[in-house]
């Protein structure tokens, strides 16, 4: 049928109605198989991995009053009448604690930083959109897998191993996962920049590493600040743990403790560390959202 005055005939309406009516359902049909089969590969996994590690709700509610148990070991009697000399014997050793946790945050600080300028470094290859090269962005992406898979214990045992105790090993350590962990959040914010001021850069004449510089790092640079404040959050409760292996840090006199079962110096030792990562995120969590907020100011 035809068109009559400009309108499509009462016939033809119909079967495109019955067609778009045939499509939908078929596509609905699709849908719904899909998160059938995913449903059921969710449930397989979930069984699995519950067979696997043994978990088991009886056990759990059997084991949580123990868990309290120990934790409530750990914890000082303090009394008011003598609070001050019950506080200050639960922290004896609050001037050697403090300078471990300082030596603790340097720790993450200086492995932050280095592992900061690897994965920059390695960001630009390892994006899809910035090189042509297969085989480069291959092995740039190989290479961060590796860095970030292995995880800090296993390369601080190796450090120390190579270099000895102390807490050169952990910023190794510290450097190495976060160069593998950042470089992949940078390639990510890498393929993600406008496309145009990278053609104005090669347009104008300007060679790879210019394009990175103009055309990249300017759109980039907020976002790569953000991730680099919150991997220092992350870094300094990691060296804490280095510790444990000889590579430096408050780690050490906590497992110190922990072997000698000193349970007041583990409740001490840990609430030096809780409020001192609670304090750099704070710090960290305000920087970031100034840079955020100034980035936004100037895109607006």
């Amino acid at each position: 049928m035809t068109p009559t005055n400009g309108r499509l005939s009462s016939t033809t309406r119909e079967e495109r109605l019955l067609s778009f009516e045939g499509r939908y359902r078929q596509q609905q049909f699709t849908r719904r198989n899909w998160t059938l089969l995913y449903g059921v590969l969710f449930l397989a996994a979930l069984v699995g991995s519950i067979s696997v590690s043994d978990f088991s709700i009886p056990g759990l509610i059997k084991g949580l009053p123990m868990a309290w148990n120990y934790i409530a070991g750990t914890l000082p009697k303090l009394t008011i009448e003598n609070l001050w000399g019950d506080l200050a014997e639960w922290y004896w050793g609050l001037r050697f604690w403090l300078r471990l946790l300082v030596e603790t945050i340097l720790m993450g600080f200086v492995g932050t930083v280095l592992g900061g300028i690897l994965a920059l470094l390695l960001c630009f290859p390892a994006s899809r959109n910035l090189v042509e090269n297969t085989g480069i962005y291959f092995a740039a992406r190989r290479a961060l897998e590796f860095c970030r898979t292995v995880p800090e214990l296993v390369f601080a045992l190796i450090f120390v191993f190579a270099f000895g105790l102390g807490p050169f090993a952990g910023v190794l350590a510290i450097a190495v996962h976060t160069a593998g962990s950042l470089g992949k959040l940078f390639a990510e914010v890498n393929e993600n920049v406008d496309p145009r001021p990278i053609e104005g850069v090669r347009a104008s004449g300007g060679n790879w590493p210019m394009i990175m510089r103009l055309g990249v790092v300017p759109q980039a640079l907020p976002n790569y600040a953000s991730y680099l404040l919150l991997r220092f959050e992350i870094n300094v409760r990691g060296a804490s743990a280095l510790g444990l292996v000889g590579a430096g840090g408050i780690g050490e006199d906590l497992y110190v403790a922990i072997r000698q079962f000193e349970y007041t110096d583990i409740s001490a030792i840990l609430l030096l560390l809780i409020l001192t990562t609670s304090v750099i995120d704070i710090i960290c969590e305000t920087i970031r959202h100034r840079l955020i907020g100034n980035d936004l100011t100037q895109g607006a």
